[in-house]
């Protein structure tokens, strides 16, 4: 039975999707304040978060970046009024994998959560082969990452994301494909979002690389392709 933690300070919509979380048969934690939920975390190891941003104490996007120090598997789901693209794309940098704006049904919330709690995707990717390609290294059995034999953290979904592609070299992926194989569901937002999720993963592989390895392709989607970075230099 997977272990929900709840942070939301509002106790009637808090009581609420606790009720609704315990019928479809998971366990569940709540806290009311970002310094609780912070604690918790630590203290119950949850399966899943769902994070209200508006918090008393420590709000939403700072209780994130702090979670994702210690633990970058654990899925994150923000649950917040804040709806703006701006608000969502914060959310997504500091490490969130998904947003769901208020008000929303129960009904979504929950196929959200079963969606992100999908092990099986991330177990398939660690029995696949170890990826070799320019001075970056993937070990899936390992949930590895190396480039230029120094370890690069990732999130859940940055791995999923570069495994994905690397394992496809010179494919290219529009969005909504890489939504569904990765999230495990029909888009999660805007197109914004996708692309906040891969920056980030092609910042942290190729910042200390000799290669750029992720290609925009205009009005496509994204291609791996390893390119030394001399090639361009002049």
């Amino acid at each position: 039975m997977a272990k929900i933690l709840v942070v939301e300070d509002d106790r009637v919509l808090r009581e609420t999707v606790e009720y609704n979380l315990r019928a479809a048969g998971f366990g569940v934690v709540t806290a009311a304040t970002g310094d609780e939920g912070l604690k918790a975390c630590a203290a119950e190891r949850p399966d899943l978060i769902l994070l209200d941003v508006l918090l008393p104490e420590i709000d939403g996007f700072r209780l994130c970046d702090e979670v994702r120090k210690t633990n970058q598997d654990v899925p994150i789901i923000m649950v917040t009024a804040l709806g703006s693209e701006e608000d969502k794309l914060r959310g997504f940098s500091l490490g969130a994998d998904d947003y769901l704006t208020k008000p929303f049904s129960m009904k979504e919330l929950l196929a959200r959560i079963r969606a992100n709690l999908k092990r099986a995707k991330v177990e398939a990717i660690r029995e696949s082969a170890v990826i070799e390609i320019g001075d970056l290294r993937v070990d899936p059995s390992r949930f590895a990452v190396t480039v230029a034999d120094r370890p690069v953290r990732l999130t859940v979904k940055e791995f999923q994301l570069l495994v994905l592609l690397a394992s496809h070299p010179e494919d290219v992926f529009d969005r909504r494909v890489l939504s569904d194989k990765v999230w495990g569901y029909d888009f999660v937002g805007s197109s914004r979002t996708i692309d906040s999720h891969v920056w980030k993963l092609r910042t942290k592989i190729e910042s200390e690389s000799s290669y750029r390895y992720i290609h925009t392709v205009v009005g496509l989607g994204y291609q791996f392709r390893p390119e030394a970075k001399h090639e361009h230099s002049e």
